[in-house]
């Protein structure tokens, strides 16, 4: 009797254990040819100035470069690695002259309060000299509907704000003369051309965004 009642509340566990699992949300996996989330949200800029991905959109598109003060993988580690934000500016020249606007999202709600503040934000921009503007998403809502996972993680919007191409800058985080393959610049010539990029995704490679617990 014993051994049927702990049978049966075994399978019950794993009955709930079933329907809480297929009622989770999956995660967001922005799919190419997708238009662009929260595309007319509003987000504080460091200068405070308020703008949308719809208001910073080229003629030809959009890059978003979800970003931030301190991971590695976007401001290196001395002696080992460059990092990727001392590319960021050469691809923002090379965007405006496609005529795709070009901005960077700061998502590590985590770490709002230390060194991801909008403080923080407006003294690294400033140090490094960006060139682009550098919003704060408010809560990872952003990076949420995006599906974004890593600092750095680019998404490349064409005029219609459609995904052209997602996923990392090239090949070589460390150093940019060792770059074989320049992923993230090949697709916005393309994508201006009106053909496909090659590849259209890549992998993320970088910190993970810094989410809070909802």
């Amino acid at each position: 009797m014993k051994k049927n009642l702990f049978i049966a509340g075994a399978l019950m566990m794993a009955l709930i254990g079933s329907a809480f699992m297929a009622n989770k949300a999956e995660p967001v996996n922005l799919e190419i040819g997708s238009k662009a989330p929260m595309a007319d949200a509003k987000m504080a800029n460091i200068d405070n100035s308020m703008h949308s991905l719809e208001s910073l959109k080229g003629e030809n598109g959009l890059l978003v470069v979800f970003s931030c003060n301190t991971c590695p993988f976007v401001i290196g580690r001395e002696g080992k690695s460059e990092g990727w934000e001392g590319r960021y500016n050469g691809l923002h020249e090379q965007a405006e002259a496609l005529g795709v606007g070009m901005v960077l999202i700061n998502s590590n709600e985590a770490k709002r309060e230390g060194d991801d503040s909008m403080g923080a934000m407006s003294k690294h921009a400033k140090t490094v000299g960006y060139t682009m503007p550098y919003l704060v998403d408010e809560q990872h809502k952003l990076a949420d509907a995006f599906g974004a996972r890593t600092t750095p993680h680019v998404y490349l919007f064409n005029k219609d704000l459609e995904l052209a191409y997602k996923g990392a800058i090239d090949d070589n985080v460390d150093s940019a003369k060792e770059v074989k393959e320049h992923y993230l610049s090949n697709a916005m010539m393309n994508m201006v051309k009106g053909k496909k990029a090659k590849p259209e995704s890549t992998k993320p490679l970088g910190c993970s965004i810094k989410r809070v617990e909802k």
